[in-house]
Order: structure tokens, then sequence, then C-alpha cells
């Protein structure tokens, strides 16, 4: 007599590994689409010097660390279904600070200053998305093994999707993304990304 179903989430159909592995890869896509799009906002007001890049790189390691850090206490304080219904809310918090932009109002601080505040900036622009963005590829991996899918007692195969999101925004974005794209419609692209990511997850 075959094992009962998993409690959990939807049991295995022809669309749940597809969605998943392209919802990951969305998410990895989005998030290493986001870092040089921003910076690159950034520049005008900072010049490209090394303390702009090593600030931004240093914000976005964290959140992302946060991210994961998030997801792996969420779920296992609340436990699957309340965290999904918290999941929901984190998603769609960020929507307030879309599209991506340099928030309004802040001005350039003398030399002296400038670290703080673009961490301050880099916070109050994008910190949500990216926060938001970031806990994807753990929390998908933890839903999928919890359905009865015939591979969910290991789902780190779904890193591959993840991987590969991430590859191509890396080698997309000097090649084809920069130099076709303006930064405003590389916000708005962005937008819609998230928005598709959202109604995926």
């Amino acid at each position: 007599m075959p094992d009962s179903p998993r409690p959990g989430l939807p049991g295995p159909s022809s669309w749940v590994l597809p969605l998943y592995a392209g919802t990951m890869f969305l998410s990895a896509f989005l998030l290493f689409a986001l870092q040089p799009m921003f910076t690159e906002m950034v520049l005008p007001l900072l010049g490209g010097t090394p303390a702009v890049w090593n600030t931004a790189v240093v914000f976005f390691q964290a959140t992302l660390l946060a991210g994961y850090l998030y997801a792996h206490l969420s779920v296992r304080l609340l436990g699957l279904r309340r965290q999904t219904l918290l999941h929901a809310a984190v998603l769609l918090l960020p929507l307030v600070a879309l599209p991506i932009t340099v928030a309004e109002g802040w001005l350039p601080p003398a030399s002296a200053q400038q670290i703080p505040w673009l961490l301050a900036l880099l916070g109050t622009s994008v910190g949500l998305p990216f926060f938001a963005v970031s806990a994807t590829a753990p929390l998908l991996q933890r839903w999928f093994a919890q359905t009865d899918h015939p591979s969910a007692g290991d789902p780190y195969f779904l890193y591959g999707g993840s991987n590969l999101g991430s590859l191509i925004a890396l080698l997309s974005y000097p090649v084809v993304i920069e130099p076709v794209l303006g930064l405003r419609s590389q916000s708005l692209w962005w937008t819609a990304g998230y928005a598709g990511l959202v109604a995926a997850i």
C-alpha cells in the first residue's frame, strides 16, 4: 500500500517541479541584477571609488545573510503554514519601495561620512526588496521538502535553477542589460520581474 501524502504544500504534478525551479531561477536573477543596477544609480552621487563598491558589496552580503537567517528561523519557530503567511506579508511590503530608485532627499555628505550615508541609502532604497528576494531560495527548498514529490527528500538540486539565474544575471548585465536599457527602464523591468516572482511564490 503506498504511503499517504505528507501534510504540507500541494503534492506532485507536472507543474510543481518546473514552477519551483523557475521561481528559484527568477529570484536569483533578480537578486544579482539588482546589485549592479542600484550601485550604478549611486555612482553619480559618490563617484566610482573602491569604497563605494566595497560598501555596496558588504551591504548586499549582510542583507543576504539576514534573509537566510530569517528563512531558517521563521520556519523553525512558526511552522510551515504560519511562516507562509508571514512571508506573504514580507513579499508584499517591498512593493512600497518599487520601482527601485535612489530615495528622494538624499544628498551626498562630506567625504568622511560617505560610508554610513551609503549604507543608510542602500537600506532605505533597496533593503526591503533585496531582503525579501534573498530569502526565496532557502524557503522554496524548505517548502518543496514538505511536499510529497518523489524528490522532496533531497531538495538541494533546486539550487541548479538558482545558480543558472545568478550566472545569467552576472553575465548579461554588463553586455546586454546595461548597454541596451537605461537605469529607469532597468528599474521598471526589475519591478515587473518582482511582481512575477511574488505571483509565482
